[in-house]
């Protein structure tokens, strides 16, 4: 078992080298920025800046990261920052709460923990989050600050054209919505396909902003098996090692939906590409080194976050889940992995992956 932990790991730094002499020479990144949207997945410190109770800055998230707890919700990168890393960038990209001073020209992160793409998600048991649609505002206001820093609209739309754009949403319009019926009342208004295609016509029209935006090149993350998650499986009075498949069936409807969504965009938008990445055709289980699949890593709060200042595992490498709700960095490593690089599992991207999407030449568009 330890030595196919390593081997996994092993994966991870050749294709990280590999990536640097093939593309990412003299510092220069495959794509020259990426936006990234998205909840706690991809949170790397915006809900630091609100009133929430959906928060991660403080130990034991962030044990493994360089610099300590950041507001990831994991113990040390997230499926984004490992993308970013394998696309060549130097630096993480920052949380849009904290971009003074940066060089917005590499991207901006603008996820918030308990978001979607439903404006109400969330906010009944975590006080306060960024749903997308605001999320889409922000970008709006770092898109009119390219404008200005590079002189013009026509150089913005050029530049913004060539830049990956990454959306990982909709987890939360059904964790903390949708199967939460004493908060909401979405699952006695529409059935687990009317709602998926509620979520999906919203998306649909905020992707559309994005491309009015100059957005050329865009990643769509489908939904992972959230009826798996320690916490879901508690709530439910499930025992351990089983899951909530009322949730998993529900969130398997939406992935359809989203790669049928990517389809028409394809067939439809202009000057772009959009891919579609099926995170459940990814199975972290023993023969990829994860011995720990139904168990926390850290003690849990109520709502599925660590205890701060709890003591986490040891074997972290092992773990699937470092919360009750969030998968461990090594899970992390292996999905962003995948999604990058999909020759040897070609189920997990469609119609091509992350590195193919980069190097895919689109227009400016009007």
């Amino acid at each position: 078992m330890a030595g196919e932990t390593k081997t996994l790991f092993g994966l991870y730094l050749v294709l990280l080298a590999a990536c640097y002499m093939q593309h990412c020479v003299n510092g220069e990144s495959q794509v020259p920025c990426l936006f990234i949207f998205g909840d706690s997945f991809s949170d790397s410190g915006n809900n630091n800046y609100i009133e929430t109770t959906a928060n991660s800055d403080y130990l034991p998230f962030g044990i493994d990261f360089p610099t300590g707890p950041t507001g990831r919700a994991t113990n040390g990168r997230t499926k984004i920052d490992i993308i970013g890393e394998l696309l060549g960038f130097e630096k993480k990209i920052p949380p849009f709460a904290n971009t003074t001073g940066y060089d917005i020209l590499k991207g901006v992160n603008y996820a918030s923990s308990s978001g979607g793409i439903l404006y109400e998600t969330g906010k009944k048991t975590a006080i306060n989050n960024i749903y997308l649609g605001l999320q889409l505002q922000n970008h709006k206001i770092t898109v009119s600050r390219i404008v200005a820093e590079l002189g013009g609209l026509a150089q913005a739309k050029d530049h913004l054209s060539k830049c990956l754009y990454y959306v990982y949403m909709g987890t939360n319009d059904y964790a903390l919505n949708y199967f939460q019926p004493q908060h909401y009342s979405t699952s006695k208004q529409y059935n687990p396909t009317e709602y998926a295609q509620l979520l999906i016509d919203q998306l649909s029209n905020y992707l559309q902003v994005l491309h009015n935006n100059y957005a050329r090149k865009l990643v769509l993350v489908g939904l992972d098996k959230i009826g798996c998650s320690p916490l879901a499986i508690s709530d439910e009075g499930k025992p351990i090692g089983s899951c909530v498949e009322e949730q998993n069936d529900a969130a398997l409807i939406y992935s359809q939906k989203l790669r049928s969504l990517v389809e028409d965009f394809n067939s439809l938008v202009l000057y772009s590409k959009t891919i579609f990445i099926n995170t459940t055709a990814l199975v972290p289980d023993s023969s990829v080194g994860f011995t720990v699949t139904d168990r926390a890593c850290c003690p849990l709060k109520a709502n599925g976050f660590c205890f701060p200042d709890s003591i986490p595992c040891t074997n972290r490498n092992e773990y699937v889940w470092f919360d009750g709700i969030h998968p461990t960095e090594a899970v992390n490593n292996f999905v962003a992995l995948a999604a990058y690089n999909s020759a040897d599992t070609p189920d997990v991207t469609y119609p091509l992956d992350i590195s193919q999407l980069a190097q895919y030449v689109t227009g400016k568009g009007t």
